[in-house]
């Protein structure tokens, strides 16, 4: 039986933070955290970083990887939190200041946004949590520390289209890049192969979820999505400092800032937005010093042009995976939006011969879709709550993917589309420049190549 919001948040009305701990050993460095929510259950995950192929350059207990571990910690009690949504965290082992505290309040309360409408909560932001350190902490910036930096750069690699797009983009300084992943799935480590990187290249993580929290799912307690990126975020950067790299290029891409439900800021995608990418670096900034600059390289285009750069990227096309429903099995599952989504992108600048080759089916002829394509056009008011991209880019990408077919008759998604949108304009989209980004001006000779890569597709 499903339990309520407000009865929960009534019952059990604190939620502790109670500690966190760096292990190391030869073969391992685990990050531990203890969660409690008293009365309910005690939670204790944890992070495990094979050591084997590491080049550490700074020690995994350092006084920077201290407080990344912590803040990692706040990052990750989020999903435990949100079992019984409690209105007062209580932080046992370390200090929030009132900016920290606002900071992590706007980041739970936007990043739940998903979760909080798909539970049919209406939360308040001005009290659905507080944030409560035992001891008091200023509002200064944080000091710099004496951090060894071994000149590298730290690529997040998800097995997607993005990734290896960045691959790519970065393909002239290998010898730079470390790769990194998190729970690695086959399509990860094929795409490091398939860009010409080794085995021992990739810095890997593993996350364990506690059987606690998965229980009281079972039992009815509220479960939903949660800001996973923002894990990503300062996980990537524990690790950039453990091997010295001074820069994580992430892949997120502008088409990230769209709302997933029309006319509100609920987003799917918020913690892979230019608004959390702003703020993470601003906490960088002020917790972590200058050891790492975090920005995204992709955060200059949107997904269609992604797509026409990924369509020439044949070597990846056999590899990649950006399937959630099939990541664990290293699959498409062909039957949810994100398939839908992906496939329409490279219809868009594949013949559908190749396009169904990549995927195993054609799925415009699968009108069991149909739903998610209305949503993925904004024919209705909700997108598929994945990773997507914008209504406007979708309809540019199967205005394209119609012109694949010729004279040809169309598959029934293609046919609805027409018949109910009619044609669109895919040059402004091919064309579309995003300045808000924080790309190094070192990497713009990158970016513009795939500005033009793009506009080559207009016709």
């Amino acid at each position: 039986m499903s339990k309520t919001y407000t009865a929960l948040r009534t019952q059990f009305n604190v939620f502790r933070y109670e500690s966190y701990s760096i292990e190391c050993d030869a073969d391992d460095i685990v990050l531990r955290w203890r969660f409690s929510i008293p009365g309910l259950a005690d939670f204790s995950p944890t992070t495990r970083i094979p050591a084997e192929n590491l080049q550490l350059a700074n020690a995994p207990d350092s006084s920077l990887a201290q407080k990344m571990a912590f803040a990692l910690g706040l990052a990750e009690a989020v999903s435990y939190w949100k079992c019984a949504c409690s209105p007062t965290v209580e932080i046992l082992c370390g200090t929030l200041s009132e900016w920290d505290a606002e900071w992590w309040k706007n980041l739970w309360f936007q990043g739940l946004g998903e979760f909080f409408y798909r539970n049919n909560i209406q939360p308040d932001f001005a009290d659905f949590v507080t944030f409560r350190s035992i001891q008091s902490a200023s509002d200064s910036y944080g000091p710099e520390y004496g951090i060894k930096n071994a000149g590298l750069r730290l690529v997040p690699i998800g097995g997607g289209k993005d990734s290896c797009v960045s691959l790519h983009l970065l393909r002239g300084e290998k010898v730079h890049n470390r790769l990194f992943t998190i729970n690695d799935q086959p399509a990860r480590t094929d795409c490091a192969l398939a860009a010409g990187y080794s085995k021992s290249n990739i810095v890997r993580t593993y996350r364990t979820i506690d059987p606690e929290l998965l229980r009281l799912n079972r039992e009815g307690y509220l479960n939903g999505h949660t800001p996973f990126s923002a894990v990503t975020a300062f996980l990537s950067a524990y690790c950039a400092v453990l091997i010295g790299a001074d820069e994580i290029a992430l892949s997120n891409e502008s088409s990230a800032n769209e709302p997933s439900v029309a006319g509100t800021d609920i987003n799917h995608q918020y913690s892979k937005s230019y608004a959390f990418e702003r703020d993470f670096r601003e906490y960088g900034a002020r917790h972590f010093g200058s050891a790492v600059h975090c920005y995204s390289l992709l955060r200059p285009f949107n997904e269609l042009q992604i797509a026409a750069q990924f369509s020439a990227l044949s070597e990846f096309h056999p590899v990649f995976r950006s399937c959630n429903a099939g990541s664990k099995t290293n699959i498409w599952c062909g039957k949810c939006g994100k398939c839908l989504f992906t496939f329409g992108l490279m219809s868009a600048f594949l013949p559908p011969e190749k396009v169904t080759a990549i995927l195993g089916q054609n799925l415009f002829e699968n009108t069991g879709l149909l739903p998610d394509l209305e949503g993925l056009l904004g024919i209705t008011p909700v997108k598929p709550f994945e990773c997507v991209g914008t209504i406007g880019e979708f309809r540019a990408a199967l205005t394209l993917a119609v012109t694949q077919y010729g004279n040809g008759t169309l598959p029934p998604l293609l046919s609805e589309f027409v018949s109910r949108m009619g044609a669109s304009k895919p040059t402004s989209y091919l064309l579309e420049r995003n300045n808000q980004h924080f790309v190094p001006q070192d990497r713009m000779p990158a970016v513009e190549e795939m500005y033009n890569h793009a506009a080559k597709f207009i016709k």
